[in-house]
C-alpha cells in the first residue's frame, strides 16, 4: 500500500513542461515584436510635440521682449532685432529670450521680427521646428528654409 502511494505521488507532479514554457516564450516574443515599433512611434511623436512646445515658449518670450523694446523705444517705428550679443535698445539678446523661455540658448537658431515675431528657427534633440507667420512646422531637411 505504501508503494502505491509513492507511485501516485510521483505521477502527480505539478508544473509546466519544457515544451509549454518554450511555446509561451515564443508567443511573448511575437507580441513584443509587434508592440515595440508601435511604442517607438509614440515616443517619437511625443519628442516632436515637446520640441514644438519649446519653440512656442521661445516665440512667446521673444514677443514679450520685443513688445517691451518697442514700448521703450523713442523711435516712431523701431526695428527690433535679435542677436547673440544684444547691446540693449531695440537689439535683444538671444540669451534673454532663452532665459525667459527656459530653454538652452544654443537651440535658438534665428528669430526675425517686425512689430511681431515673424519667424523662429528652433532645434532640440535633433528635431527642427520653424515658426513662421503663426504656423509651427517640423523641418525634415538638414537646413532651415528661408
Amino acid at each position: 500500500m505504501l508503494n502505491k502511494l509513492r507511485a501516485l505521488k510521483k505521477s502527480d507532479k505539478k508544473g509546466f513542461t519544457l515544451v509549454e514554457l518554450i511555446v509561451v516564450l515564443v508567443i511573448l516574443a511575437i507580441l513584443a515584436a509587434l508592440l515595440i515599433p508601435a511604442l517607438t512611434g509614440y515616443i517619437d511623436k511625443a519628442k516632436e510635440k515637446s520640441v514644438t512646445a519649446e519653440c512656442r515658449q521661445v516665440v512667446m518670450a521673444a514677443q514679450t521682449l520685443a513688445d517691451e523694446a518697442y514700448g521703450a523705444s523713442d523711435a516712431a517705428s523701431p526695428t527690433i532685432t535679435f542677436a547673440t550679443d544684444g547691446a540693449g535698445g531695440t537689439e535683444i539678446d538671444l540669451e534673454d529670450v532663452a532665459k525667459l523661455a527656459e530653454v538652452t540658448e544654443g537651440n535658438i537658431k534665428a528669430i526675425t521680427a517686425n512689430k511681431t515675431i515673424t519667424k523662429v528657427n528652433y532645434e532640440n534633440k535633433g528635431i527642427k521646428v520653424q515658426y513662421k507667420d503663426g504656423t509651427y512646422t517640423k523641418i525634415t531637411t538638414t537646413n532651415f528654409p528661408d
